[in-house]
């Protein structure tokens, strides 16, 4: 049995917290899985369908010294032999676990925050390449950002790449009836063209362009609609800036069956590893609009099954969602070609097996 023990700021709800969630739902009997929720949050326990123990921290702001010796001790109690940690929030297990005697280190990279929104700090780059020296091997979820660790940071360790996995039974198109049934739940009609977003309500998600957009169109199509799945730290300020034509529905645990409802998926943040959400929406069928950055264009092939957009441009999204709404019939074709490249390309069980290759590999040359 190797026992893993995930190292995140939150067990909240996001894209790595499902990354996590579909490893160990999906994964080996083999392997165990720990999770160390750094500020204490684990909403996403809910999405569990096998055990794992989940230890609940309440770190305060900054780099405490003490904080990393009371997370080593944490660690030495569930005794891992292998510690994976996530994004920069999550370095501080780097330590802790090499402080624990921990000697297989993981760190994975998932994506960006609005402080350093395209990795170019060189106080983060400087610090990430000074605690790869105690990491034994790096993951992350697009091309994109395994460039970027080695050419950009310099972190000379092995790194693996692997996209995230969705769920294609759970995540697919709507059958008879269902697109309706759910639509009525959101309050919008069966007739209503309904754009659709499932992101955390934070600035490099960046709702407020795809708001703007649908404020435009809605000026002369009143039958567009613009559904929100999500919350977060800006969601007073984007209510007060949508119109009557959107639709707030919170964190929500259905978002496959949601996604079911709408008919044009839009996500123009400022900078992505690889979105969750998108794999999903690719996967329900919908077509996506997405903003050139990061590992977006790794999935979203431009004018094959959605479209690539700048995301300072709400006006370029406006006019990607009129032609949508006029021809039809593109939306059932890039929603098509969406679904088949998620089917062929993005299984969970190909994540699951590159994860659990990566510790295996990364105990098996510890224990030498």
């Amino acid at each position: 049995m190797i026992k893993v023990a995930h190292i995140i700021y939150s067990f909240g709800i996001g894209g790595l917290e499902k990354g996590i969630t579909t490893l160990i739902n999906h994964g080996s009997d083999g392997i165990a899985h720990i999770i160390i929720s750094l500020c204490g949050t684990k909403y996403s326990e809910k999405l569990l369908k096998k055990p794992a123990q989940i230890i609940c921290l309440d770190k305060p702001g900054g780099n405490s010294p003490r904080f990393i010796w009371n997370l080593a001790k944490e660690i030495r109690t569930v005794r891992p032999d292998v510690v994976h940690t996530r994004n920069w929030s999550g370095m501080d297990g780097i330590l802790a676990a090499r402080l624990a005697g921990v000697r297989a280190i993981v760190h994975g990279e998932h994506g960006w925050d609005m402080l350093d929104p395209a990795g170019a700090s060189k106080k983060r780059r400087l610090i990430r390449k000074l605690t790869s020296l105690m990491v034994n091997h790096y993951t992350c979820v697009s091309r994109q950002l395994a460039t970027w660790l080695q050419q950009e940071v310099g972190i000379k360790k092995p790194v693996t790449q692997i996209y995230n996995g969705v769920d294609t039974t759970s995540f697919m198109p709507a059958g008879p009836g269902e697109k309706a049934a759910v639509r009525e739940e959101m309050d919008v009609l069966p007739e209503d063209f309904v754009v659709g977003i499932v992101a955390r309500l934070d600035a490099i998600k960046n709702h407020g362009a795809v708001i703007d957009a649908v404020n435009q169109v809605a000026q002369s199509r009143p039958d567009v609609k613009l559904v929100v799945v999500g919350d977060g730290p800006e969601a007073a300020t984007l209510k007060a800036r949508a119109g009557d034509h959107v639709r707030f529905l919170g964190y929500r645990f259905d978002t496959a069956r949601l996604m079911q409802g709408f008919d044009l998926f839009v996500l123009p943040s400022f900078n992505e590893g690889i979105s969750n959400t998108i794999l999903e929406a690719m996967a329900t069928g919908l077509p996506v609009v997405a903003s050139n950055v990061g590992g977006n264009p790794e999935l979203v092939c431009d004018e094959e099954n959605g479209r690539l957009i700048d995301p300072e441009e709400p006006g370029q999204i406006a006019d990607i969602i009129e032609q949508y709404i006029e021809t039809p019939y593109l939306c059932k074709l890039h929603g098509t070609k969406g679904r088949k490249m998620m089917v062929e390309r993005f299984s969970v069980a190909s994540m699951v097996r590159q994860y659990e290759s990566v510790y295996r590999e990364t105990t098996r040359i510890n224990k030498a």
